[in-house]
């Protein structure tokens, strides 16, 4: 009787430490904000709604020399997304990158155009709910010395008072579940993914 009343007691204790790290990780979701900082480029990863338009307004106000749409659909072109008006600024800045189908592809593909044009600093643009994960895997597929700032785009998906819609408890929660893996990943294998690195993809 008391290994099952030890086991209980070990579960519930294991429960209450999920559910703290939980409401810390949509604490910390909300919290975070946008900068209005200027940067080298402005990474945006495709496919969530408001991203690539947040991305190409920035990128019109001369926030930054560069515009990577990352994981944008193989069929679409640049003229499809970024539209040369007259008198504004052209799109020779604007690259695609149509390979990564994932958040950890996007963000190694994206390593790869942030290195060829020597960049120090980004801008992260993503859907709120998804820009923990995303910052976790730049921070640690990066060097060190390249600045991230995170820039969420709010969706409607994404209720504000999550525990009380199912919908945003459930978005929530699958992110903190991905996002717990990769922090073990990266606590057991740190560097693996950064440049150099023997393990690296």
């Amino acid at each position: 009787m008391s290994i099952v009343k030890g086991l209980f007691s070990l579960a519930v204790i294991i429960l209450l430490a999920l559910a703290v790290l939980f409401i810390d990780f949509a604490y910390k979701t909300f919290s975070v904000s946008q900068r209005n900082v200027k940067t080298d480029a402005i990474v945006v990863l495709a496919g969530g709604r408001g991203r690539v338009e947040g991305g190409v307004r920035l990128y019109r106000e001369q926030q930054a020399r560069y515009l990577f749409l990352i994981g944008v659909d193989p069929a679409v072109r640049k003229g499809d997304l970024y539209r040369e008006r007259t008198g504004e600024r052209g799109g020779e800045g604007v690259f695609l990158e149509k390979v990564s189908r994932n958040t950890l592809e996007n963000a190694l593909y994206a390593r790869d155009l942030i290195l060829n044009k020597e960049v120090s600093s980004i801008k992260l643009i993503t859907s709120r709910y998804h820009m923990k994960r995303a910052v976790l895997l730049f921070r640690n597929t990066l060097p060190k010395d390249i600045a991230i700032y995170p820039h969420p785009v709010d969706t409607r998906n994404l209720k504000e008072e999550w525990w009380s819609h199912g919908g945003s408890f459930r978005l929530l929660f699958s992110e903190f579940y991905k996002y717990c893996l990769f922090r073990l990943f990266f606590l057991f294998a740190p560097g693996e993914l950064r440049p150099g690195a023997i393990g690296s993809l």
